[in-house]
């Protein structure tokens, strides 16, 4: 589903990204662990075009992200295809981002209707069926205001998954929450994961990357330090600098 080789990325002269090469099956779950500033989060822009990439190739499903390769160079698609192909790979971000003037099944609708044109009719009706399933039905209604942090990103997920994505992307999804209202978040993700949701998911959450992760992998310093399966990874880490990560956050 993800097929990233040699992945660079530079903002001025500092380069965030040295050569990332990371590959997700269909239906696996990836946690990407790491202090501040190694990258995760830029890696996880990158994949859906918020950012351009400066080398290297980044596709999902088969097909670039925001490019179209002629004679081995690459050229950015118009802004419409980067829109289209974008809604294919649903991102939820550390702050809900909702639209504080929109209930929260306009928050969810909203896109299918003005990206995909789904009728209004059938979007709400999917809307309502993923606000059920993120534990929300008797939040329809509701604006941001009124929601709790972890009912505001739940409505942010189901927003996600209103556009049928391929692929999902969690920057650090818990970190804005307060540490009571975490496991509802992280209860969710599980679900999606148990269904066989396509998932990458930059996160501190030690527990969930060894119970839901098919790989975790440490990076530091824009590089990927190691990858492997969850025990190897977080319980017989190879390398030094994973150990002293882990060290400190476990």
């Amino acid at each position: 589903m993800l097929d990233a080789e040699e992945v660079h990325k530079r903002f001025g002269a500092n380069e965030v990204l040295k050569g990332i090469t990371l590959r997700v099956r269909r239906g696996e779950v990836m946690c990407l662990l790491g202090p501040s500033g190694s990258g995760k989060s830029t890696f996880l822009r990158c994949i859906n075009h918020l950012e351009k990439i400066n080398a290297g190739r980044l596709k999902v499903d088969g097909e670039l992200v925001g490019y179209r390769e002629r004679d081995g160079r690459l050229y950015e698609l118009r802004e419409r295809e980067i829109i289209r192909s974008r809604s294919e790979i649903g991102m939820v971000f550390q702050h809900f981002n909702l639209f504080p003037h929109m209930t929260a099944l306009e928050n969810v609708s909203c896109a299918p209707v003005s990206v995909k044109n789904i009728p209004r009719g059938q979007a709400d009706q999917r809307g309502r069926e993923l606000l059920e399933q993120v534990g929300l039905a008797d939040k329809i209604d509701a604006y941001p205001v009124s929601l709790s942090g972890g009912q505001q990103q739940r409505v942010a997920i189901a927003r996600a998954l209103a556009m049928d994505p391929k692929l999902m992307l969690f920057d650090e999804p818990t970190s804005a929450l307060d540490p009571e209202l975490v496991g509802e978040v992280l209860a969710v993700m599980k679900q999606l994961a148990a269904a066989g949701m396509t998932m990458i998911v930059v996160t501190h959450e030690i527990g969930f990357a060894r119970e839901v992760a098919d790989q975790v992998v440490f990076m530091d310093g824009g590089v990927v330090v190691e990858a492997g399966p969850p025990d190897d990874v977080l319980l017989r880490p190879q390398h030094e600098r994973t150990r002293s990560f882990l060290s400190k956050v476990l």
